[in-house]
């Protein structure tokens, strides 16, 4: 079958060369064919009538009247379960291949009498009214930091009438990201608009027991002080957040352009990557021209001062030397059993207080019942309790390395249980105390050597070399050259 691009092709050739074989060879059709469509002006596609025959009898011609009966019944039937439904009564009449010429029946039935379909409808948007906020994942870009994946998302704000955009790195979509998302592209337009939108996220929202949800506390005192109303969309309809999430992807594809055009996805740092992607996103935005000129006419000023990134909450250590955040558990220094700490939670760590001063600073877990326990905060009352070891329900962090699980599977083959347990919590007290990484490579070459590794032998191969001390003599004192030191001050001052 010959295309309309072909027949351009064809006539495009004709006109260069003004030969019909050399045409058509180009064309990539017949001389016969091209000759054919020389003659006309019309394309293939304009030259074809609908066709009002059938090749073959239609198999669903007998049962269409209870088929159409079910579709009347329940329209959301498909195509497909009406379809096996057939095959299970009549095997020995129907057969997998007919299951396509049932679909193009049931669809055609659902354009002529099929119920009516929700409609979508775009909206005219005004100059500064709202602000709209979605997070999307970066996965897909694979930038590195210091040759390690950074899997991230990015918090990202719309102006839907403008299409300016502004977007801020974070790891989830937690409030504390939201609080800085919001801040960092208002302090950038040095504008803000009337409402503040976003979709239904646990950041922003909760659920309420009629199963519709509604903005969380927070989120509203973050509205307030910034000076802006909280919109969200209906449940279930993302097409109310359209703007911002198509503009998801775009935004994607145009960092994935400057990416390539840099030549690289690799970062020495952290800053080095927000400096570069800010900058980007800068050049994007000087694209949007008069547009955005009319929404910061008519946005008012941002003079909110700024929130602080973080939220901030007061718990008690608990007997075992753990705070619980959010569902996720972290350890703590065992000086602090029993206290009540001040925590600050920001988006990517936690900061730990206690009678105002800084005790630690950790990674924020994320998802929910997850733990993360420090070893060193836990190793010393272990060794006073080994006993505990064997069950403790977060054994599985009290393993900083491969070879550390491996010391105690050779000391488990080596010793009774108990024994074993105790001299790895000793090994485990030296890596406290010394180098870790010391500890794993001592660990590494006496595991490979078929040494069985004990904390005493460890420590005898990580200590420091002593140095040699020389033997030095003292030269003698000869006094008599103060002497005559002072004999020559005392002419001078005379």
């Amino acid at each position: 079958m010959v295309t309309d691009a072909q027949v351009k092709k064809l006539r495009a050739e004709m006109t260069k060369c003004g030969r019909i074989g050399v045409a058509a060879a180009r064309a990539g059709m017949s001389r016969n064919t091209a000759t054919k469509y020389l003659k006309t002006d019309a394309l293939p596609s304009e030259q074809r009538s609908p066709r009002a025959w059938r090749t073959r009898k239609d198999p669903f011609e007998d049962v269409w009247p209870e088929i159409e009966a079910e579709l009347q019944r329940e329209p959301g039937l498909e195509a497909k379960t009406l379809f096996d439904a057939l095959l299970a009564k009549q095997p020995e009449r129907y057969h997998a291949g007919q299951l396509r010429t049932l679909q193009r029946r049931v669809k055609q039935w659902r354009a002529q009498h099929g119920p009516e379909k929700e409609l979508f409808f775009a909206q005219e948007h005004r100059p500064g009214e709202a602000a709209q906020t979605d997070f999307t994942s970066m996965k897909s870009l694979a930038i590195t930091i210091a040759g390690q994946p950074y899997v991230h998302m990015l918090c990202h704000t719309v102006l839907p009438y403008s299409n300016w955009s502004w977007g801020t790195p974070c790891l989830s979509e937690s409030m504390a990201a939201l609080k800085k998302g919001i801040q960092a592209a208002l302090v950038r337009l040095g504008r803000k608009p009337e409402f503040h939108q976003t979709d239904n996220s646990t950041a922003a929202t909760h659920r309420l027991e009629t199963g519709k949800r509604d903005f969380n506390e927070e989120y509203l005192e973050v509205m307030t002080h910034l000076g802006m109303k909280p919109r969200t969309i209906q449940i279930g309809k993302k097409e109310q957040n359209g703007d911002v999430e198509a503009s998801n992807g775009a935004v994607k594809r145009y960092i994935h352009q400057q990416l390539m055009l840099r030549g690289s996805r690799e970062f020495e740092s952290h800053d080095e990557y927000v400096c570069w992607l800010h900058g980007a996103m800068e050049a994007r935005n000087r694209t949007r021209g008069t547009r955005l000129e009319r929404e910061l006419e008519a946005m008012s000023p941002f003079t909110a001062t700024p929130l602080p990134e973080y939220s901030e909450m007061r718990v008690r250590v608990s007997g075992g030397g753990t705070i619980r955040i959010k569902t996720n558990t972290y350890s703590v220094p065992s000086r602090l059993k029993d206290e009540w700490v001040r925590v600050r939670m920001y988006d990517d760590r936690l900061e730990i207080f206690f009678a105002d001063t800084l005790q630690l600073t950790v990674e924020r877990l994320l998802g929910k019942q997850r733990h993360l326990i420090n070893y060193r905060h836990v190793v010393h009352s272990l060794l006073r309790k080994p006993g505990a070891f064997r069950r403790y329900r977060y054994r599985e962090d009290l393993f900083p390395t491969a070879p550390y699980r491996d010391a105690l599977h050779a000391l488990d083959a080596a010793m009774p249980e108990r024994k074993a347990d105790l001299e790895y919590l000793r090994i485990l007290e030296v890596a406290a105390t010394t180098m870790e990484s010391a500890v794993e490579g001592a660990l590494v070459e006496m595991l490979a050597a078929g040494t069985l590794p004990t904390a005493e032998i460890i420590k005898d191969r990580i200590a420091p070399a002593r140095p040699d001390v020389p033997d030095l003599v003292a030269p003698p004192i000869d006094l008599e050259s103060y002497d005559r030191l002072l004999e020559h001050a005392v002419e001078v001052v005379v």
